[in-house]
């Protein structure tokens, strides 16, 4: 059996008001709560993908300002092991409202807001990566090495 990780990015993206874009969506049949995020495409440049993901799960666009880290969950619900390449992303515009298909709709929310959700978060990676957040985690964007470029 071959192992395959699913490489994804994710995006912490605050407003001016200190709440945080989260998308409402349909996973595994039930209602959850998640940063903007989903998988890296064949020959996508990773910044590209966080670019990407967030407008169309969200209809911002967003600009990336540096990276959090390489996050590595294990699903429960399936087994499947995921590399998430975390960023903070400043928000630029929402640009359109059509979304995803499996999503209910962008939120913004205070951090208590999102601790409140409970098991309702996707993943303990999503109040994870807001705390590595506010807790000053951040490297440059260079930091991760893109072949593509």
């Amino acid at each position: 059996m071959t192992w395959t990780p699913h490489a994804t990015v994710a995006v912490i993206v605050e407003d001016d008001h200190g709440r945080f874009l989260l998308v409402e969506e349909i996973s595994g049949g039930k209602v959850v709560f998640n940063q903007p995020a989903g998988h890296i495409e064949e020959d996508e440049l990773i910044l590209n993908a966080a670019r990407r993901e967030t407008l169309e799960e969200t209809g911002w666009e967003v600009e990336p300002t540096y990276f959090l880290g390489v996050y590595t969950y294990k699903a429960p619900a399936n087994g499947v092991t995921y590399h998430r390449f975390c960023y903070a992303a400043k928000p630029v515009r929402q640009v359109t409202s059509e979304l995803d298909e499996g999503i209910i709709a962008p939120h913004w929310l205070t951090l208590n807001e999102i601790r409140a959700l409970g098991s309702t978060l996707r993943s303990p990676l999503v109040l994870q990566c807001i705390e590595d957040y506010r807790n000053g985690r951040q490297f440059p964007l260079d930091v991760v090495v893109d072949g593509q470029t």
